[in-house]
């Protein structure tokens, strides 16, 4: 039977167009020593929602952290316990491990949900999450798909976490070998940065954070880009007070984006601020997540802006004082991933693969950002591969640091 799409319905029925507008507030707050009993901050956060009763509380640790302070644990309960009358924790803190294998792992997505279940939470319940980014986009997952949405307070403990991935809207886990395959769109409660943190941090991740610092500059704030330039000794020799204002910069450059580009939960086909993120994302893969994120976006960054000086868009003075930047940072440009397999571009072991698994992420057609000089870009939707096989040359040629030096 032929169906007639045309024909109107024989009761004549209108559609009903629905519009709903909803309005996030979320705080970044920038402390030190959180944890300690004159510090207000947390218990501030948690109050300011007006209620009176105490509010429970899960806590899900990154591993990591307790290497350097291992006695977190018992100063975060020290703390509730302090605060009783406004605070009540409803389990244990949960310990887990930390990096990109959180994400790769569902059974923790199913403790953490497990944990939520026994303790009791409920939406007006909040889940603090207290590590590094990898444990933040899994545990925001966690929280926002129990209850379709307990409330969250990121402790983002390194870098790249406190001036990006912590301070943002996205939550998720890996699957199917593709990074963020499952996630939500679910602003934090507030997220607390808390600069003592980073004093822990070992060099590679103290770095990699600044990788993110130095995309947002490169394309939205030429003079953020000529202070982070202009403090690459400083920030190599760890000067605290250096490193606190690019993270708050950085941060705020990124929550700027967020609520002024009129696509916070990334419903088109545009994501500027992924500029170096679609080879960032392919080679973590590929390296098996030898490369930390910070690390991988920092080659993304350096392949992306070969790639625009070649395309003739960013003149050979802007390319060069990028390349340097990065490198006088301490970051290896060229990994061997970069060149295996350059002649199947849709082989799954090949770089150039992770331009289809960018455009499948976001849907609609391939959108790039690329430099048409510092602080300023464009966006392309094709892309000239002769020309990045060129670009993946040069960066052999100038910056073939083996991995293995680097240990």
């Amino acid at each position: 039977m032929v169906v007639d799409i045309k024909q109107k319905s024989r009761f004549n029925l209108q559609p009903i167009n629905q519009r709903v507008s909803v309005t996030f507030n979320y705080g970044v707050y920038f402390t030190q020593n959180l944890f300690e009993l004159k510090n207000p901050t947390l218990a501030q956060v948690i109050t300011a929602d007006g209620e009176t009763k105490p509010k429970k509380i899960v806590a899900v640790i990154d591993a990591g952290i307790l290497q350097f302070q291992p006695e977190l644990v018992k100063q975060l309960v020290a703390y509730i316990q302090f605060y009783a009358e406004i605070l009540a924790l409803a389990a244990q803190p949960m310990i887990i491990s930390g990096g990109e294998a959180a994400k790769n792992d569902p059974t923790l997505l199913e403790q953490i949900h497990q944990l939520i279940e026994a303790a009791g939470l409920c939406r007006h319940s909040y889940v603090l999450a207290i590590g590094g980014g990898a444990v933040l986009d899994l545990v925001g997952y966690a929280a926002a798909t129990a209850h379709r949405g307990i409330r969250l307070i990121r402790i983002p403990t390194t870098v790249l976490a406190q001036n990006d991935s912590g301070v943002g809207v996205k939550n998720g886990i890996n699957a199917f070998g593709k990074k963020n395959f499952l996630g939500t769109f679910a602003p934090p409660y507030a997220v607390i940065n808390d600069s003592a943190f980073l004093t822990t941090l070992d060099d590679r991740d103290w770095r990699s954070g600044i990788a993110e610092a130095i995309k947002v500059a490169l394309i939205k704030d030429a003079k953020f880009f000529d202070f982070i330039h202009s403090h690459t000794t400083a920030l190599g020799r760890r000067d605290m007070e250096t490193m606190q204002q690019i993270v708050y910069r950085c941060a705020q450059l990124h929550l700027e984006h967020i609520a002024n580009s009129g696509d916070a939960f990334e419903m088109g086909s545009s994501r500027p601020l992924d500029f170096g993120h679609w080879a960032a994302h392919k080679l973590e893969h590929l390296t098996n997540y030898r490369l930390r994120h910070g690390e991988a976006v920092a080659i993304g960054i350096a392949l992306d802006s070969t790639y625009s000086y070649l395309l003739g868009l960013l003149d050979c003075s802007d390319w060069q004082r990028i390349m340097n930047t990065l490198s006088a940072l301490g970051f290896t440009l060229y990994v061997p991933e970069l060149a295996q397999k350059l002649s199947q571009p849709e082989h799954p072991d090949c770089l150039f693969r992770g331009l289809t698994e960018f455009r499948e992420h976001l849907g609609g057609e391939l959108t790039l950002t690329l430099l048409q000089g510092i602080g300023k870009t464009i966006e392309v939707h094709k892309v000239d591969l002769s020309l990045y096989r060129q670009a993946i040359s040069l960066l052999c040629e100038f910056y073939n640091t083996s991995w293995e030096e680097l240990q």
